[in-house]
């Protein structure tokens, strides 16, 4: 037959021999893909008996629908068909029982041994173990006043355990580690040497065990290492770990002088090294949900794969694409290549669920390849899923594998026939398919997103689609200076440079994005919340396929949501009706915190403390649409008062930042300073007695008192306090978290201290107040910011019944949210906006 006699033969009008040219989707390892990941993910943390229960009864359902299918009568093609159905069904129970079993086993080995029951009891142990992860930094949390210490943690597998009786026994018990200050991972020598451990290292230490927390099954036991200094290492890592750590070390020092947001991301974008990211620089990445880029991806071993095979959509002739044809490599060669480079970015990159299921995928299809077999992705997709799950049940409850799984899926299935259905109207290819691309990636994972994050970004979208044009150049230049490092530092410095900019580029659009008032939209949380956005996604399509012949109402749902994105404030106020009107004083809802507003002008406020949240302090000036801040008042260092800096400081104009002159605590006091020199923000002193005087705002410093006394009573007695005048408003009184002692110096101090109308009551409202000042300055409006169900029982019932009884009006974060205070004089009025 001739081959034009085939290309008609074929019943296709591309011919038989078109080399996209692809039947429909092949989608047989799906459901038993899909049966595995639910059975692993419900198994994991169940009741053995209920497991075992489980198994035999899928072993005999599969054996009887096995049984049956060979059972089935007649030759023909319905019988042929009953019989592949009746097969394809005991398949999908096999797996789900494999799926469940390895779960249970996984689950019995983890509680093998006496450290599960050594952690119940908090037992102080000597342990022998191997490291399985990179150290990873702990963030800094508010707790009350203060930071919690810094300190590292990592995976390891405990492999000897000595109790406190002299017991010693062999074990093999996966636990994480944690390494705080006091275990010298806080900062020095014995940090330095925390830092740099590698995966396989053995290590002994001493520390007291904890039960796990709760839901994390992927841990036995918590290990709290005691003592001080660098850990006691007994084995050195393998080579292979020696050569990786090597070269990502390599890499940190290439990006050393790169500027500061290329130096923290551009390790992360390569080899998942995410130790340099700042916690503002992280919570802009996640508000615009572009995390995903902070710590490698599958998407980097798909940009490293396609320069030697093409691009992985093309898979069908990828051996006609990538550097492996013109370099003259055979099919089979090309797929050797492949592999050992799959499994070296797994072990410099660390095997990360995402990294994993991407490595799964990709030696799947590289296997393909070699054999000369059809290549099709999603069934190289499924049976990485399979074999994942069963292999380590863990990633079956891993948000990070869902995740990654979601979106390949998306991009497979649902993004090229939105992509498709933009090329029809006109939309140019290449534009056509990213959009697509992202698209269909955030649709599917935005609920599951919400499940544990209780947000919608409003800005992922359009942010992935900028930060994608940097992506591939950072990743592919970022990989070369990885690779000359070890051999020519110089010109790993200078790839380093040249990936410095594309990575500069991500970090400003993540920066921007986070910036735009309306990046972030709550949402409910856990699954409910995860389905209701499902279901308003689905509407949501289904709402743009149906108005794409509408152009006024396309036109009007675009500015709608640019409306939402970008807020402005009269659209916003006339909207939630916050905040009012006229408002002159605005008391933040941050919660076990302050953070106060002081209205300057148009789009302007002087701020007083920041709160122990950057997030909720940067919300709350945008809900107020102020993006300049002339001045930022300290009033004291601790860290509900300072911690929320950055988020004062994100996208806005702040022409100083005053402190009181105690520098205590050290720590805060150096988070303070740090954070205004990196945002080149001046720093002054706030000198008892001066004046000072923007827009229509005009105040005193009343205290702290100048002289060798100062601080005698801690850092509350050191608070900044002003007495502000606004022009035709209210006067305010703002203590800070003044005590009884210095607010007895306040009053005696200033004796002719005038009645005010606003008191921002000190420290949240304890029950540690002066009579006599309240007396003296009967307020006509108190107002205390706490955060709801605080452990410290702020504010104290004394304390409003004496306000109150004064003739106050009281109001409080935790119950009223945030307050605004509107008028002077008879018109004087606090307006709750309610808790949010």
């Amino acid at each position: 037959m001739t081959r034009a006699a085939v290309h008609a033969a074929s019943g296709n009008p591309l011919g038989a021999a078109a080399p996209r040219q692809e039947g429909p989707a092949d989608l047989r390892l799906v459901p038993p893909a899909l049966a595995a990941w639910a059975a692993a993910a419900l198994a994991t943390g169940a009741p053995g008996g209920w497991i075992a229960g489980v198994v035999l009864a899928g072993l005999a359902l599969a054996g009887a629908a096995l049984v049956r299918a060979a059972l089935l009568p007649g030759p023909g093609a319905r019988g042929v068909r009953r019989r592949v159905n009746g097969v394809a069904v005991a398949a999908v129970l096999l797996c789900a029982v494999a799926g469940a079993g390895s779960a249970w086993l996984h689950g019995a080995d983890r509680h093998r041994g006496p450290v599960p029951g050594l952690a119940d009891r908090y037992a102080r142990v000597t342990v022998d173990l191997t490291v399985t992860s990179d150290p990873r930094p702990t963030r800094p949390r508010v707790h009350g006043d203060r930071l919690s210490a810094a300190g590292l943690v990592l995976d390891a597998d405990i492999t000897r355990v000595t109790s406190a009786d002299g017991a010693v026994t062999a074990v093999r018990t996966p636990v994480l580690v944690f390494a705080g200050a006091g275990a010298g991972a806080g900062a020095g020598e014995g940090a330095e040497v925390w830092q740099r451990l590698l995966p396989s290292t053995g290590l002994r230490l001493t520390g007291r065990l904890a039960p796990p927390t709760e839901g994390d099954e992927r841990y036995a036991a918590l290990l709290r290492v005691e003592g001080s200094g660098p850990p006691r290492t007994v084995r050195p890592p393998t080579g292979l770990q020696r050569t990786a750590g090597h070269l990502r070390a390599g890499l940190r020092e290439a990006t050393e002088g790169l500027p500061p947001d290329a130096r923290a991301l551009l390790p992360g974008l390569v080899v998942g090294d995410t130790s340099r990211i700042p916690p503002e620089l992280y919570d802009a990445f996640t508000a615009t949900d572009l995390s995903h880029l902070l710590a490698v991806s599958g998407s980097n071993l798909t940009i490293v794969l396609a320069l030697l095979i093409g691009p992985p959509g093309l898979a069908l002739r990828a051996e006609r694409r990538g550097l492996a044809p013109r370099l003259g490599i055979s099919l089979r060669s090309t797929a050797l290549l492949g592999g050992v480079l799959t499994l070296t970015f797994v072990v410099v990159c660390r095997p990360e669920p995402s990294v994993l299921r991407a490595a799964a995928c990709g030696l799947i299809t590289l296997l393909a390849i070699g054999t000369g077999r059809r290549r099709s992705l999603i069934p190289a997709l499924a049976a990485a899923v399979l074999l994942l799950v069963l292999w380590d049940p863990a990633l079956a409850r891993s948000f990070g594998f869902v995740l990654s799984v979601l979106a390949t899926g998306a991009l497979l299935t649902v993004g090229p026939r939105w992509s498709a259905a933009m090329r029809r109207r006109g939309v140019p290819p290449r534009l056509a398919e990213v959009l697509a691309a992202a698209a269909s990636a955030q649709a599917v994972c935005a609920p599951v997103v919400a499940v544990f994050a209780a947000r919608v970004s409003l800005v992922a979208i359009p942010c992935n689609l900028f930060a994608e044009l940097a992506v591939a150049p950072a990743t592919v230049l970022g990989f070369a200076a990885l690779a000359a490092a070890p051999a020519a530092m110089p010109v790993a410095e200078l790839l380093a440079r040249c990936a410095g900019w594309p990575a500069g580029w991500i970090a400003s659009v993540a920066r921007t994005g986070a910036a735009l008032p309306g990046a972030e939209a709550e949402w409910p949380g856990g699954w409910r919340g995860g389905a209701l956005l499902a279901v308003v996604t689905v509407l949501v399509v289904c709402a743009v396929r149906r108005i794409r012949g509408h152009p006024w109402i396309a036109a009007a749902c675009v500015v709608l949501l640019l409306l939402a994105v970008l807020r402005p404030a009269p659209f916003t106020r006339m909207v939630t009706g916050w905040p009012p009107p006229g408002w002159a004083l605005a008391m933040c809802d941050v919660g076990q915190g302050d953070t106060m507003v002081l209205a300057a002008g148009d789009g302007a406020g002087v701020v007083v403390d920041a709160g122990p949240d950057p997030r909720l302090a940067d919300r709350c000036l945008r809900d107020l649409g102020i993006t300049r801040v002339p001045l930022l008042v300290v009033s004291h260092f601790h860290a509900d008062h300072v911690t929320g800096l950055p988020g004062v400081l994100r996208g806005r104009r702040v022409g100083a930042i005053q402190t009181t002159a105690l520098q205590e605590p050290r720590e805060q006091s150096e988070f303070v300073r740090r954070t205004a020199r990196a945002a080149r923000v001046p720093l002054v002193r706030a000198i008892p007695g001066e004046r000072r005087r923007v827009g229509p705002l005009d105040w005193r410093v009343l205290w702290p008192r100048a002289g060798p006394g100062l601080g005698a009573g801690g850092p509350n007695d050191a608070s900044v306090t002003l007495l502000v005048r606004t022009a035709g408003g209210p006067t305010l009184l703002l203590l800070g978290d003044l005590e009884p002692p210095a607010q007895q110096g306040l009053s005696r101090d200033h004796p002719v201290l005038p009645p005010v109308d606003v008191l921002k009551v000190a420290h949240h409202g304890s029950a540690f107040q002066d009579p006599g000042l309240l007396r003296q300055v009967r307020p006509r409006l108190a107002l205390i910011s706490c955060g709801r169900d605080n452990p410290y029982g702020h504010p104290s019932p004394r304390t409003v019944g004496a306000l109150r009884a004064g003739g106050a009006v009281v109001l409080r974060t935790d119950t009223d949210g945030a307050v605004a205070v509107t008028g002077a004089g008879a018109g004087l009025r606090a307006v709750p906006r309610g808790p949010v």
